[in-house]
């Protein structure tokens, strides 16, 4: 699907960040005939496993499956291939360059996204696992060298997303967690409003939090969707 083609239902993807299939699936009814696209971290799927991504996507809907593979590339190119078939959208690995190269093998339909740094990583962060650069210039780094790996996207912050259009083009997804109604009030530190994330160049936002503890979900929802169609048409 061309990028400028993507429903305004499957441009948030709303992180089940719940430890239960049964509460996921409770969100997912709620949620789903406003948004069609649902994130499945590590911990639901440990919890739901396969079973509960099937029944997701049954009900017509999108799987960002979110585990963030980081192994020996013969590990990641298999667990790569247990999600062949299974109707995932998206799937995550950490942006290095074998374990990129490991998980585009044979890849079929599926598509895979690159973490670049995460998002709750500050600069003091980025400065105590021994990197001289700045959280931009690493991000930079390693959006690069994904994309010319043939990656299908990357996962940054809302804050990076104008430089990498403007360094990289436009030729691949940019999917963003850090999404906030107003910045601060947990663990990100990189963030920004929705309308802002799509002026900067983003394809998706993920959002879990702000959406699950508003006092009206669905409404805080279509609010956001109205943001993220103002930052298109800007």
């Amino acid at each position: 699907m061309p990028k400028q083609d993507i429903p305004l239902s499957e441009r948030i993807i709303f992180a089940l960040d719940v430890p239960t299939p049964e509460e996921a699936m409770d969100w997912v009814r709620k949620l789903e005939g406003d948004l069609k696209f649902f994130k499945v971290g590590l911990q639901l799927f440990l919890a739901g496993g396969f079973p509960l991504v099937d029944e997701i996507i049954k009900r017509g809907n999108k799987v960002m499956l979110d585990l963030k593979f980081y192994d020996i590339p013969e590990t990641v190119y298999l667990a790569v291939e247990q999600l062949k078939k299974r109707g995932v959208t998206f799937t995550t690995v950490h942006a290095r360059d074998p374990i990129i190269e490991a998980a585009m093998r044979e890849k079929s339909d599926l598509k895979v996204l690159a973490v670049t740094v995460l998002t709750s990583f500050s600069q003091e962060d980025i400065s105590d696992m021994g990197f001289s650069c700045t959280v931009e210039e690493l991000v930079l780094h390693r959006a690069r060298r994904a994309f010319e790996l043939g990656c299908d996207g990357i996962v940054a912050s809302p804050l990076e997303a104008a430089m990498l259009r403007e360094e990289l083009g436009d030729d691949f997804f940019i999917i963003t967690p850090g999404i906030r109604p107003s910045a601060g009030g947990d663990d990100q530190q990189r963030v920004a409003t929705a309308k802002q994330a799509f002026i900067n160049g983003v394809d998706y936002v993920v959002i879990g939090r702000p959406i699950k503890n508003a006092e009206d979900p669905v409404a805080l929802v279509r609010s956001l969707q109205a943001e993220i169609a103002e930052g298109l048409s800007a």
